[in-house]
């Protein structure tokens, strides 16, 4: 600690009215996963530890801490998908991470409606306008630097369908500012969105 510079370990605690660390690494994209379960109940959460990880093949992957519905319909059904969460949406989506039975659907929860998925069969939430349809690579429970396993479980996914609405396609090119992209930021209840005001452009050096 000095007199410019906040410094804490984080086995210690932050010492802060809410961990820092959240905020910090953000914001981030939302992981707004829909599965099946092997009974056939729909469900539907969002993830804030969620990002691509490669492009070919496409991969995704969310972390749920704790295990939960989705991580268990993945475990037994292999299928996922993600859905775009944008400003439009993000009440709905605040709504689906309500904690309920696994009998009851988010959908149902939120007023979204079920679409059928065309390669895996947990539906895609009809109102998003950008899809991606996954198959599970692998499940990996998370660990400490000391070896130890955390109540951490990450999920990976390749992307198999990809559903992009064309007002979203600009001469081909996809507008995220169009989109409104909903991003999880620091504190109890911070977002963030994307909008033209936000974009610069930069190529990479040849």
């Amino acid at each position: 600690m000095t007199d410019s510079t906040y410094s804490y370990q984080p086995r210690l605690g932050h010492g802060l009215p809410h961990d820092p660390f959240n905020a910090i690494v953000g914001p981030r994209p939302i992981g707004w996963i829909s599965t099946r379960s092997a009974s056939g109940v729909n469900n539907l959460a969002p993830y804030s530890f969620f990002n691509a990880f490669n492009y070919v093949p496409p991969i995704i992957g969310f972390a749920s801490i704790g295990y939960k519905d989705t991580l268990r319909n993945i475990e037994e059904t292999g299928e996922f998908v993600w859905n775009l969460s944008t400003r439009a949406l993000a009440e709905a989506m605040n709504q689906s991470c309500a904690a309920v039975a696994p009998q009851v659907s988010e959908f149902d929860l939120a007023g979204l409606t079920p679409l059928a998925s065309t390669v895996v069969v947990p539906p895609r939430v009809a109102e998003s306008p950008v899809t991606f349809e996954c198959k599970r690579t692998q499940i990996l429970q998370l660990q400490g630097a000391d070896g130890e396993q955390v109540d951490t479980w990450m999920v990976l996914g390749e992307v198999v369908a990809v559903h992009i609405d064309l007002a979203l396609l600009k001469d081909g090119i996809y507008d995220t500012a169009a989109a409104g992209h909903v991003l999880r930021g620091g504190g109890p209840a911070d977002y963030f969105t994307v909008g033209p005001e936000q974009l610069f452009r930069m190529y990479r050096p040849r």
